[in-house]
């Protein structure tokens, strides 16, 4: 089968105005919560987003992260500071991160601002984390250029005898970015690619309870 063949009839549900919550974050929830089947295979993480991302000249990169929380209306997520996405989010702090769970047959869209989250909670999080990640993250120099795979697990080595028996410490240029949304869009596939699209926009006018609008869009 060539490429332009493939192709999947999207026939599962329907998203109506009348059946979403007037809060985005709920209606987040209530998706999140239906996509995390028992039965899914190990190699499916339903908490994996594209993060994309740009630079001040507008270059945009994307890759994947994993959402690790979704606290005081945002979205929390933890990597290097070093980093491509971390320096291109220092220039511009507009995100977009994109959810997909094929096996519902549908999208979440969240458009927003990031932001650091405090040192407290990296630290608090980073230890939650398998030793071997710990230890990981002050190896990895992500994004820069490494001369083999065998400098790499030398550093791993070292570090794990400098460290044995002792507390690994959360690296200073490791730790949280929080997004705060303004535009929330739930996909839903439906036969004949026409597709319910239901977009949540931030609105702060005093009269609107929520802060948000509500809106059908074009498939």
């Amino acid at each position: 089968m060539s490429i332009q063949q493939m192709r999947k009839r999207y026939a599962m549900d329907g998203l109506d105005e009348k059946d979403v919550a007037r809060d985005p974050m709920v209606q987040f929830e209530k998706w999140f919560e239906a996509a995390n089947q028992p039965d899914l295979p190990d190699w499916f993480e339903i908490n994996a987003m594209t993060l994309s991302t740009a630079d001040e000249s507008g270059r945009v990169s994307s890759r994947l992260v994993l959402l690790k929380g979704v606290e005081r209306e945002r979205f929390q997520f933890f990597t290097n500071y070093d980093s491509l996405k971390a320096r291109q989010m220092s220039h511009n702090a507009r995100v977009s991160l994109n959810f997909y769970w094929p096996h519902l047959e549908r999208q979440v869209r969240v458009e927003g601002v990031v932001e650091k989250t405090d040192r407290s909670q990296s630290e608090r999080y980073f230890h939650t984390r398998p030793r071997e990640s710990q230890l990981g993250a002050h190896v990895s120099r992500q994004s820069s250029a490494v001369a083999n795979r065998h400098e790499l697990e030398q550093q791993l080595e070292q570090l794990q005898s400098h460290y044995a028996g002792q507390e690994v410490p959360c690296p200073e240029n490791w730790g949280g970015y929080e997004v705060t949304p303004n535009q929330i869009e739930f996909w839903q596939g439906r036969p004949g690619r026409l597709h319910d699209r239901i977009c949540y926009l931030r609105n702060d006018r005093s009269d609107d309870v929520t802060g948000w609008q509500i809106v059908r869009l074009s498939p």
